[in-house]
């Protein structure tokens, strides 16, 4: 019986977060449980060993890094300048103003790579102009929920830095596969929000032309002003990592101090804002990294007890074919999205899921991407759904959580796409870490 107790551990943990224990302590508890009664005292070396492994991960390094440059960015007045730079050459385009927030979420996504701060700035500025020219409820909230989340899969991305070291994986060869899944849904989030406009005029109506309009000359100046610093931001922080010049955690520390640099560029620095900024650093990388520490723990005690190889082995008695063996996974991190965070999700499933997907004979940076997907759909899904957490934040009362949850259908339908595309065609991913590897 004792060969089966890793089976145990998913449940009991479950349950120990069902009773209201947080998220970390919940999977320590579990790990210190069945550590004890698996190897004895000698559980105590495997932690020791797994802490250490974990602290001396620099790439983790770049996690707090990538957060500050985030809490920066929100101070900077940014989010401002961006939605003006791009909703000057979109108003008159059905839907012009949801279009402009997509694209402004795009940028900050590729900015600063974490997600949640994108959706809560976006939402303070855009809910209140969207509501009034007239918006539908509906769409506004899917805008802003499926466009804040876009942090998930469009790199530089938090998530992406600590799935690497799990997965045993390059996060440069994870940030080149995230490239263009990433831009193919939020290319169909536009197109979606284009066509439901042209199709239904009322639901994102023309901003009519006023006798103020900027010239073209103009329109270039402040696309110039506002939107070339941001760019370079990006071009230093994912242009590094994708062209090979820096590790993930030496870009995430140019990105820091450009952020810096654009708050003093757009006169919004303070001694105050870089102390909130800092404090607020310092709370969201404690949370990942103690999570992160349990998961280590966690899944530390269920490799070491056997449970990949009983796992491998129950497959095989099911002679499960390696595409049912991936739908049954993924249709796993689809459940487990309704219940559980990003990281917890990540923690618990992709340790255990990429020896066997490896095993099956899949690509496992490919596999990543799919699991990231998936991420994102369990973004939008009640009943936790964060998306919505972070929009019921920010939105007025006249947005109900119906209107909340009516938009967010078809934007997830949009991510069932883009999952449908890359598993059709897995050169979506496969294709640019090649290139890339060829360049090296």
């Amino acid at each position: 019986m004792t060969e089966y107790l890793p089976f145990f551990m998913l449940p009991a943990a479950f349950a120990l977060m069902f009773l209201g224990v947080q998220v970390g302590f919940a999977m320590m508890l579990t790990a210190a449980g069945f550590g004890l009664i698996t190897f004895g005292p000698n559980v105590i070396h495997q932690f020791i060993e797994k802490i250490d492994d974990l602290s001396s991960n620099f790439v983790l390094a770049a996690v707090p890094l990538f957060v500050f440059m985030g809490a920066m960015l929100e101070k900077s007045g940014i989010a401002d300048r961006l939605f003006e730079a791009i909703h000057i050459w979109t108003r008159r385009l059905p839907g012009g103003l949801a279009i402009a927030t997509v694209l402004m979420c795009i940028v900050f996504a590729a900015s600063s790579g974490v997600i949640g701060a994108t959706e809560s700035v976006v939402g303070l500025l855009t809910i209140p102009i969207m509501l009034r020219y007239g918006y539908n409820k509906a769409l506004i909230s899917g805008t802003i929920c499926a466009g804040g989340s876009l942090g998930t899969i469009i790199p530089p991305s938090v998530v992406v830095v600590v799935m690497g070291p799990l997965a045993n994986l390059s996060v440069g060869d994870l940030m080149y596969g995230m490239v263009l899944p990433g831009f193919l849904m939020a290319g169909l989030y536009l197109a979606y929000i284009l066509v439901l406009c042209i199709v239904k005029p009322d639901a994102g109506p023309r901003i009519p032309p006023e006798p103020d309009e900027p010239s073209f000359a103009q329109k270039l100046g402040i696309t110039t002003r506002n939107l070339i610093p941001p760019l370079a931001m990006i071009v230093a922080v994912l242009g590094s990592i994708l062209a090979g010049f820096a590790s993930p955690t030496e870009a995430a520390a140019i990105g820091a101090v450009f952020s810096v640099g654009l708050t003093a560029l757009y006169g919004r620095f303070s001694w105050r804002s870089l102390y909130d900024s800092l404090l607020k650093t310092v709370r969201v990388t404690a949370m990942i990294m103690f999570v992160l520490l349990a998961g280590t723990l966690f899944t530390g005690v269920f490799i070491g007890g056997g449970g990949i190889n009983l796992a491998s082995s129950m497959i095989s008695e099911f002679d499960l074919s390696p595409w049912a063996l991936l739908s049954l996974m993924l249709f796993i991190l689809f459940l487990a999205g309704f219940f559980l965070d990003w990281i917890s999700v990540v923690l618990i499933f992709l340790p255990i899921f990429v020896p066997l997907v490896t095993v099956a004979g899949f690509d496992p940076v490919w596999f990543c991407i799919l699991f990231l997907i998936m991420l994102q759909t369990g973004y939008l899904t009640p009943p936790m759904a964060p998306a919505i957490f972070y929009l019921r934040a920010v939105a007025p009362p006249e947005i109900t959580m119906r209107d909340m949850y009516r938009g967010m259908v078809p934007f997830i339908g949009l991510q069932v796409v883009t999952l449908a595309s890359v598993l059709m065609w897995p050169q979506l991913v496969t294709w640019l870490p090649s290139v890339a590897m060829g360049l090296r």
